[in-house]
């Protein structure tokens, strides 16, 4: 049973980790909240219209213009003149102002396909590609095949974590997981400890708050007291990790600061021999690009010369329409990275799962696996001709 009452951004972190269903209005009805997002300081940007709807924000949020189209606060700050923005009353002229300050930024994601809901009224968007989702599966997926695996959040609640890969084992829905009744639960919970054989631990650190050395002394003390070793590594996620070098990133820019914990990360890595896969955001531009590139990494472009093997998850209307994502490598220091450049791959977002498709899908995706015809220009020109047949007369 719901009841409406109106709360601040700021407490639905507490009432998620109470155990409370939250729901936001949006375009389509009510839909939950499923997570609570620290973003931590940002530069301040305030939406105000004639109506008295007042929105603040980062340069980041996402809003819907009279037009359709999805632009950033940033962008829209530059138009100077204010903007056309869909509201839930209908569209409202909005002043833009930038107060220049840094302050605690918050967000929520929503259980909406199109990831839509309203702040204060406006319509906005979160970016939910899915980077959390992927690496979720990702660790369900490893525990399946024997690994024992360390997921470090420092995002997303660990009961949230939880939630999403107990989801995917049990292949049950988000909504459903709170509603099971004892028996069948008992019974799928006792399905996967007959077939799953690796181990999971999960730690969450606050927004900022941990680098490498915290992770350090956190895999020597499972070590110790549990006598677990992980197999593999996900950290949620890179951008919002501190650095061990730089205290407080004091006088120290973003390309240097996020290029550090790459770098530390890298290194434990190493040391450790065990795998270790994050995620960062992509730039502005990278968001509504359906080729994105290594240019796109938001931050630092020092993260990708660190990484050895990156690839970039790509969504869109088209593809949210028919539950699927596209996959491209960017980077990869292990094979040719234009073997299987592109691909997609189907995408349950209830069940937190990820699915392999028929070949068919991905046909004119894959640069490897082109058979259209392309232009001359395209494609590298050779003398086929016998040596020294070029000197003939």
């Amino acid at each position: 049973m719901f009841t409406e009452k109106e709360v601040k951004i700021s407490e639905v972190k507490s009432l998620l980790h109470q155990g409370y269903e939250v729901e936001v209005d949006s375009p389509d009805g009510w839909v939950g909240v499923s997570n609570f997002v620290d973003k931590g300081l940002w530069e301040e940007y305030v939406f105000a219209s004639d109506s008295g709807k007042v929105v603040r924000c980062n340069e980041n949020h996402l809003f819907k213009t009279a037009g359709g189209e999805w632009k950033s606060a940033n962008d829209l700050y530059k138009l100077k003149d204010g903007a056309s923005l869909v509201t839930n009353t209908g569209v409202e002229h909005f002043d833009i102002s930038r107060t220049y300050e840094k302050v605690p930024i918050v967000d929520i994601t929503v259980d909406h396909d199109n990831h839509r809901y309203y702040t204060n009224g406006v319509e906005s968007h979160n970016t939910g590609v899915g980077k959390s989702l992927f690496m979720c599966h990702m660790a369900a997926n490893c525990m399946n095949q024997g690994k024992n695996v360390l997921y470090i959040t420092l995002e997303m609640a660990e009961e949230r974590i939880a939630e999403r890969i107990d989801a995917n084992l049990m292949n049950v829905t988000m909504e459903d997981l709170h509603s099971l009744p004892k028996k069948m639960y008992d019974s799928k919970i006792n399905k996967i400890i007959k077939e799953t054989n690796g181990q999971l631990v999960i730690k969450e650190y606050p927004t900022a708050s941990a680098h490498s050395a915290h992770f350090r002394g956190l895999i020597k003390e499972l070590a110790i007291k549990k006598s677990f070793k992980p197999d593999i590594i996900f950290i949620d996620y890179l951008n919002i990790c501190a650095s061990s070098r730089f205290k407080g990133a004091a006088n120290v820019n973003s390309y240097m600061y996020i290029k550090s914990i790459a770098e530390e990360l890298r290194g434990l890595a190493v040391e450790t021999n065990v795998p270790i896969m994050s995620a960062t955001q992509t730039t502005r531009s990278g968001f509504s690009n359906s080729d994105v590139g290594l240019e796109d990494t938001s931050e630092s472009f020092g993260l990708p010369a660190t990484a050895d093997l990156m690839f970039a998850l790509i969504s869109n209307e088209e593809l949210d329409a028919v539950n699927q994502i596209a996959v491209k490598q960017l980077k990869n220091r292990y094979n040719d990275v234009n073997v299987n450049k592109r691909f997609v791959i189907g995408i349950d977002r209830a069940r937190m799962r990820l699915m392999d498709l028929d070949e068919s899908e991905q046909k004119g995706l894959s640069d490897s696996n082109q058979t259209e015809e392309v232009d001359d220009f395209d494609t590298p020109t050779f003398d086929k001709t016998e040596f020294g047949e070029g000197w003939q007369v």
